[in-house]
């Protein structure tokens, strides 16, 4: 029988390079949720496969509304659920708690619950995240699992709900949840409201002759280990498919650390700017209250399946850089 994937959110950036790992190297069929109104950029290249019913199908459903879900899984009985829906960007959780904690929380528990009800035997990733880690002393560097939790935002709390609730399935129902603790991951198709993203989509729009030479910035003071979204990918492949125990946490990161702002120096080197842009502090992207310390300990799920981040973050940020050249040439109206 050919084996069946669920990627929830394969819209966004993580889900849609999963679809394509899946693609190349599994023979899965793969089905993917998305909301109605969730733009399809990401996946564009995917829907001719769609449209013929070739290997894969996408279904509209929402976290926050449990029959759509249900639905979904009655209809699709997966082997392997892949939950990556998230409502993700943490510098908005402060303007939209509710929504989030509402979508983070709530609706784990409503794709968990319908997971127990039609596929009791699939194996689910829950995607949780380093941000539930929040505020870390710096002598608890580097971060492993049992490092405690002090998020120090909306976003980071409702990921300390998901990777409790994970957990809490395998323990009261023996449900095959496997949760991750990604560290920060990037690449082509970054939202432009990450950092990194924001930056090379800046300086894409200043070669390009549609910004004056400077560059608005955040926090540049705070330290990342960075990993490149293909690596994260196959992390999550590997997640599910070798010796998946119930109820484990693993963090997952990548192993180049840098702050924020030699990960812009980075940026700046690689691009075909004549002199260095005026960086400006802009208020609007600074949080209220940052996790500013995010580097990991990934041993124990390197020494679970073998996995090491393969692709150097130089090639990382120049694949970031060259995806925002072309959208900018290819959308000339796009916003900063």
């Amino acid at each position: 029988m050919k084996k069946v994937a669920l990627i929830t959110g394969i819209s966004g950036m993580v889900g849609s390079h999963l679809a394509d790992y899946l693609l190349e190297n599994t023979e899965w069929e793969i089905h993917g949720i998305a909301r109605w109104r969730s733009p399809l950029d990401n996946v564009e290249h995917l829907i001719p496969l769609v449209n013929s019913g070739n290997r894969v199908f996408f279904h509209y459903a929402d976290l926050n509304d449990y029959v759509s879900l249900d639905k979904v899984l009655a209809n699709v009985k997966p082997h392997y659920v892949f939950h990556l829906a998230a409502q993700s960007f943490p510098k908005f959780s402060f303007d939209a708690a509710n929504i989030t904690y509402e979508t983070n929380i709530l609706g784990t528990q409503n794709l968990l619950e319908a997971c127990r009800r039609h596929v009791p035997s699939a194996v689910i990733h829950v995607c949780s995240s380093s941000e539930v880690f929040g505020r870390v002393p710096r002598e608890d560097l580097p971060i492993d699992e049992n490092v405690k939790f002090h998020p120090a935002s909306p976003y980071a709390i409702s990921k300390a709900g998901t990777d409790l609730i994970g957990r809490f399935f395998a323990e009261a129902y023996q449900s095959k949840t496997i949760i991750t603790r990604m560290f920060t991951h990037t690449g082509p198709r970054r939202g432009d409201v990450f950092a990194e993203s924001s930056f090379a989509k800046q300086i894409a729009m200043i070669e390009n002759g549609m910004l004056e030479p400077e560059i608005r910035v955040g926090n540049l003071d705070s330290l990342r280990t960075f990993a490149d979204v293909r690596d994260a990918v196959r992390a999550y492949y590997l997640a599910v498919t070798i010796n998946p125990i119930p109820g484990e946490v693993y963090n997952i990161g990548g192993n180049y650390t840098c702050t924020i702002g030699q990960m812009l120096d980075s940026l700046i080197e690689i691009s075909n700017l004549s002199e260095r842009p005026r960086i400006i502090v802009d208020t609007g992207r600074l949080r209220s209250l940052d996790a500013d310390l995010q580097v990991p300990d990934t041993r124990k799920f390197e020494n679970h399946t073998g996995w090491k981040p393969e692709i150097p973050f130089e090639k990382t940020m120049l694949d970031l850089l060259n995806f925002w050249r072309k959208r900018v040439a290819d959308k000339p109206s796009i916003n900063r």
